[in-house]
């Protein structure tokens, strides 16, 4: 009996595991995309108690156990990134930096639901982060956040809604050219500004909070996917130095955050360092990293984190910077490559964006080879 139990955990936690290998957009099959930490730990466990049972002189057992140990390896190959088993990508900073040349930012989704703010307000005044971007904020939150931190921060851009797309953003260093766009949805809006750092250079934010594959959300992952990679090709034409953050409602290790980073010539601080998950809060066993921190290499990292629990369902993601641009050679991230331009492509397409012209220049001089 114990033998057939571990026989179907184990296959359960393989099948469930390859199931985001499909290549559809359908929330159904994206949304295996998050619980891939825990299915890895579900595969594990079955290999273990497995063994209990295991008979060696029988021949299914072998083949069993061999194919379940493959799975373990394709599941624990995507996570290996986000451990002290690989070397980090964004490098530490210099010990001497200029304190001008540091930059803390914050970011919160803060529920729209939720009533306590307690918390956050406390850790954000200890922390005193110089830019903050807040997602799920309606006009009660835009309020209360006004009069508990207003004061503080001279400059913001404000887009509060009662959707749960809702987006603030808080700074105390000046910004320029800000921009409230609406990118794939009329209704789910996206903050860009240029941030004056203390040292008077300049960095482009992109501040974004996409709708999740979920059914009562969006049955598909087509438009969440497709304002990653508009923000990841505007990032590549970018002439400034880039921060790209907010609620992806995409796991640092899906295809999709993958080939944002790769299009947008953006590093990820978790790589070599750990998981920093942010979501869910409230659940200890169901957690993955929801919020997003991805940087251009012209900056390295002091320290990160996740943030307090205020009663979210999110936890805060945290970072402090220094910008030093005479080190990025030494952190430059892959150049995309033709695979990833054609990947671009295809989700172009799904998006309903048929023509070459619609595209960024990055695109189009990527060759012919990506005319159908």
């Amino acid at each position: 009996m114990w033998r057939k139990i571990f026989q179907v955990l184990g296959l359960i936690a393989a099948l469930l595991s390859l199931v985001p290998l499909i290549a559809a957009d359908y929330w159904w099959i994206r949304i295996f995309d998050f619980p891939h930490l825990q299915l890895t730990a579900f595969t594990f466990l079955a290999i273990l108690l497995y063994f209990f049972t295991f008979k060696p002189k029988w021949v299914n057992d072998y083949a069993y156990i061999s194919i379940l140990l493959g799975c373990f390896i394709f599941q624990f190959v995507k996570l290996i990134d986000y451990t002290p088993f690989v070397n980090v990508e964004v490098k530490d900073s210099s010990a001497h930096v200029n304190e001008d040349s540091i930059i803390a930012i914050y970011t919160a989704n803060v529920l729209q639901k939720n009533d306590n703010g307690d918390n956050l307000y406390k850790e954000i005044q200890e922390k005193q982060p110089d830019l903050i971007v807040f997602t799920e904020t309606n006009q009660r939150w835009s309020t209360e956040i006004r009069d508990q931190i207003g004061k503080d921060y001279p400059y913001k851009v404000q887009q509060p809604q009662d959707n749960t797309y809702g987006m603030l953003v808080y700074s105390k260093l000046e910004l320029r050219d800000t921009k409230i766009r609406f990118k794939v949805d009329s209704n789910i809006p996206s903050i860009e500004a240029k941030v004056v750092m203390k040292n008077g250079e300049l960095f482009q934010l992109y501040a974004i909070h996409p709708t999740p594959p979920m059914p009562q959300h969006n049955p598909m992952s087509t438009d969440r996917d497709k304002e990653l990679i508009l923000t990841a090709m505007a990032s590549n034409e970018s002439d400034l130095p880039v921060i790209v953050l907010g609620d992806f409602n995409d796991v640092a290790w899906s295809d999709s955050t993958q080939l944002t980073k790769t299009i947008g010539k953006l590093l990820d601080l978790r790589i070599g360092r750990g998981f920093y998950n942010t979501y869910h809060a409230q659940y200890p066993l169901m957690r993955w990293s929801l919020d997003h921190i991805l940087i251009s290499p012209e900056f390295r990292l002091k320290d990160a984190g996740t943030g307090v629990n205020f009663e979210s369902d999110h936890f805060p993601s945290w970072a402090v910077l220094t910008f030093e641009p005479d080190l990025a050679s030494q952190q430059q991230p892959k150049e995309p490559s033709k695979d990833d331009w054609q990947k671009v492509k295809k989700q172009m397409k799904k998006s309903g964006i048929e023509s070459l012209i619609d595209l960024p220049d990055a695109v189009k001089n990527a060759g012919e080879e990506l005319v159908d």
